[in-house]
């Protein structure tokens, strides 16, 4: 049997299967540790986060949580794809190729998604399908590794404080949000890091904005694209329905959890996608 491992900050729901295990990260936040998704779920943290004014910190899991899990992979004699967080944002990718080297198991294959969230689910998917194929570890690697460079986030934040204050932004370009009425658009790179790719001037101007990167950029149809959003659905509304407009099909609104939105703060709101060339890919 082959198994999929991911991090919490895939936002994927552990659904306590024994083929499907989920690595949980931990955010600080209001003077308390919390486990994502076990002791704080979406609603608790963003209740937390818009009534308090600290700013939320999340640590990596231990290489010892992913020992656990590979421990138990092994003992079945079966093999796992582990999918992480992407290695510029955090060091959970590296917390787990420490855990496959103290398991000593060959038939643990570690992938850095250099995405997170939503993105991760998108690779998840795909596995689940090909695992249905009867595909081997080794083949459905290899087609992640391709996806993974494909895959494209366009975010509307309403701040760059929160990526700064966590690490995750530099000074220079954290001073873009404190303009008046600038709002950067941020995606994630093909090193996995986050970076503006744009400003916009006012909300109409966002909107239009990552309309028409997604129209320079083409999703793949054979894929799902997701709106993706942090708190308030006003705004994510009106960019489903200018896309929807564009032709693209939105399969979904998803929340994004704890650990995503740490960094990217309130008011956040975007599109995830596999595209359809990754040359089409601005950043």
């Amino acid at each position: 049997m082959i198994r999929l491992l991911v991090d919490s900050a895939s936002d994927i729901p552990n659904t306590n299967s024994d083929n499907f295990l989920v690595v949980p990260l931990s955010i600080h936040l209001c003077n308390n540790d919390y486990i994502d998704g076990v002791t704080l779920n979406h609603d608790q943290f963003y209740e937390m986060l818009v009534s308090s004014s600290d700013f939320p910190k999340t640590s990596q899991p231990s290489p010892q949580a992913f020992v656990k899990a590979i421990e138990k992979v092994k003992a079945a004699n079966d093999e796992c794809i582990c999918i992480t967080l992407s290695s510029g944002v955090s060091g959970t990718y590296q917390s787990a190729c420490l855990a496959k080297a103290i398991v000593d198991y060959d038939k643990i294959h570690v992938i850095d998604s250099l995405t997170g969230s939503y993105g991760v689910k998108l690779l998840v998917i795909e596995a689940q399908r090909m695992i249905k194929e009867g595909k081997t570890a080794e083949e459905i690697v290899e087609k992640l590794e391709d996806l993974k460079k494909r895959t494209t986030i366009l975010l509307s934040v309403d701040t760059l404080e929160y990526l700064y204050k966590g690490g995750r932004l530099d000074k220079t370009s954290a001073i873009i949000g404190g303009i008046a009425k600038i709002k950067p658009i941020i995606t994630v790179t093909r090193e996995g890091k986050i970076s503006v790719v744009t400003k916009a001037i006012g909300m109409n101007r966002v909107m239009n904005t990552i309309a028409d990167l997604v129209e320079q950029i083409q999703p793949d149809i054979n894929y799902p694209v997701y709106s993706i959003y942090t708190l308030g659905t006003k705004n994510v509304e009106k960019l489903e329905n200018k896309l929807t407009e564009n032709g693209h099909i939105i399969e979904e609104r998803e929340l994004l959890g704890p650990v995503v939105g740490s960094h990217v703060g309130p008011e956040t709101f975007g599109v995830i996608f596999i595209a359809k060339n990754v040359d089409k890919i601005p950043i």
